[in-house]
C-alpha cells in the first residue's frame, strides 16, 4: 500500500532521500499519516524549511535526549524520528512559516552530517520499520474500547470535551495515532508512543501510560509533617 503525503506516494525506502534535514523538538510527537502544524521562527529553521520547499519537501522530526534544555542549540539526539513532508505553507508578514508536515515514517539515525547548513541533517535509514510497507499493521488488533474507555476517563478527569462524532468514525490507526499525538504526555512517553511496533502496541501504551497519570492523580497526597 502506498503512503500519501501531499501529492507524492511514498513506497518504499528508494522514494526518500537518505540525507535529511532534522529538527529537534522536545515533546512533539510526529507518527506516520499523522498531521503536525509547526510555527517557524527561528532563523536556521527558516532557512530549513526554504531548502526543503525548493527540493523534496522533507524533513525529519526528532527529539533531543531526555534532559536536554531549549539553551543547548546542539542537543544529542534520539535515535528514531518521523519524516514528514510539508503539505502546507504559509508565511504571516513577520518573519514566520506556519507550515504542517505530513507523516511519511519512522527513520533511524545513522549519522549527523557535517555543518554544512545552519541547521542539522542526518543520515538516515528504514530498513527496521514497515510503516511503508504495512501502514495498517495493528490495526485489528487495537483494543477500542479500553481506547476509548480510558479516552473517556481523562476527559472526565479533565473537565474536557470531545468531537465524538469524529472519534467514532475514525479508523483503528487513525484514532489511536490522532490520540497518541495530541496526548499531553511528556518526552519520555512520546518518544515511546513513536517507538512502538505497531498500532496494536502503541494503543497498549498509550492506555497505560494514561491510567498511570489518572492513578497519580488520584493517588491521596501524604500528610504535611
Amino acid at each position: 500500500m502506498a503512503v500519501m503525503a501531499g501529492n507524492r506516494q511514498y513506497e518504499s525506502a528508494a522514494d526518500l532521500p537518505h540525507d535529511i534535514p532534522i529538527f529537534p523538538l522536545p515533546g512533539a510527537l510526529l507518527l506516520p499519516s499523522g498531521q503536525m502544524p509547526l510555527n517557524i521562527f527561528e532563523p536556521r529553521y527558516i532557512a530549513m524549511v526554504d531548502d526543503a520547499i525548493a527540493s523534496d519537501r522533507i524533513v525529519g522530526m526528532i527529539q533531543p535526549t531526555f534532559g536536554s534544555t531549549f539553551e543547548d542549540l546542539h542537543p544529542p539526539l534520539c535515535s528514531i524520528g518521523c519524516i514528514g513532508r510539508i503539505v502546507q505553507f504559509a508565511e504571516t508578514g513577520d518573519g514566520r512559516y506556519l507550515i504542517t508536515l505530513s507523516g511519511i515514517t519512522r527513520f533511524r539515525v545513522v549519522e549527523e552530517l557535517p555543518d554544512e547548513k545552519p541547521y542539522r541533517r542526518c543520515r538516515m535509514s528504514l530498513d527496521e520499520f514497515s510503516d511503508l510497507s504495512e501502514p495498517l499493521n495493528g490495526e485489528d488488533d487495537v483494543d477500542r474500547d479500553a481506547l476509548l474507555k480510558t479516552f473517556r476517563a481523562y476527559l472526565t478527569a479533565n473537565n474536557l470535551e470531545a468531537d465524538w462524532e469524529s472519534v467514532n468514525q475514525a479508523s483503528n490507526a487513525g484514532l489511536v495515532t490522532a490520540l497518541s499525538m495530541m496526548s499531553p504526555w511528556g518526552p519520555r512517553e512520546k518518544q515511546a508512543l513513536l517507538e512502538c511496533a505497531d498500532h496494536a502496541a502503541r494503543a497498549d501504551t498509550l492506555i497505560a501510560i494514561t491510567e498511570m497519570a489518572l492513578a497519580e492523580a488520584n493517588a491521596p497526597s501524604a500528610p504535611v509533617q
